[in-house]
């Protein structure tokens, strides 16, 4: 366990290094305060879930460690991980060239509200986690997987894409950015892409899960789609 969560942390402290390099890096200067607001927002949201999910529900927190390309078993969700990764990276790299350059100007109420998403983001995503402890960030089926269909699943089925994407928005506006926008627009493809390839394996994997799709109709925004 101690193992667990000390690996869950170093990993955190990495990827706000990593962050923060491509974010300053882009932008050429730590002179950004939109950049500082958005890690502090970002870092104290998943600080508190790890913490949450270490002394909660461990074996979640195992699951969301196995993440990335080389962990998915499918060569499609690799294809898949592999664009959301390039576009992670983006939605970091092209606001902070945004930044540098002067090519957009965004109001400090619009950043403020970014930051706003980007927590109700981890919200919603910290909602998931309660009432599915089978959310890992590969696709796939644990032994003992059942259909959760209470909660956020209720609404819609897969919440935790929705609430990610809410979060995914929020970063290039948090990060005062109209172009970082476009980033999120090229990514909606591939998590549209993955979200129809994990209803396929669940649907033929999970019992239950067909008859879920009957009961509950939309698959990401409510009255949409």
């Amino acid at each position: 366990m101690h193992s667990l969560n000390l690996r869950a942390f170093i990993g955190l402290a990495i990827l706000i290094l990593v962050m923060a390099g491509l974010l300053f890096g882009a932008a050429g200067t730590l002179h950004y305060w939109q950049a500082w607001a958005f890690l502090a927002c970002y870092f104290a949201a998943s600080i508190a879930i790890t913490l949450y999910l270490a002394s909660r529900d461990p074996a979640l927190l195992a699951r969301r460690m196995r993440g990335g390309p080389w962990a998915e078993k499918e060569p499609a969700q690799r294809v898949i991980m592999s664009v959301a990764s390039v576009g992670f990276i983006a939605l970091l790299v092209l606001p902070g060239l945004d930044h540098r350059f002067g090519w957009s100007h965004m109001p400090a109420a619009m950043t403020i509200a970014g930051n706003v998403l980007v927590l109700l983001g981890w919200a919603g995503i910290f909602r998931v986690f309660r009432e599915n402890s089978f959310t890992s960030s590969t696709i796939e089926l644990a032994a003992d997987q059942r259909v959760i269909s209470t909660g956020p699943y209720a609404i819609v089925r897969h919440p935790m894409y929705a609430t990610a994407l809410v979060m995914l928005l929020g970063i290039p506006v948090s990060l005062g950015s109209w172009w970082g926008v476009l980033v999120v627009v090229v990514l909606l493809p591939a998590l549209i892409w993955r979200l129809l390839d994990e209803e396929r394996f669940l649907a033929g994997s999970l019992p239950g899960y067909v008859a879920y799709q009957g009961s509950v109709r939309y698959r990401l925004l409510p009255r949409v789609w």
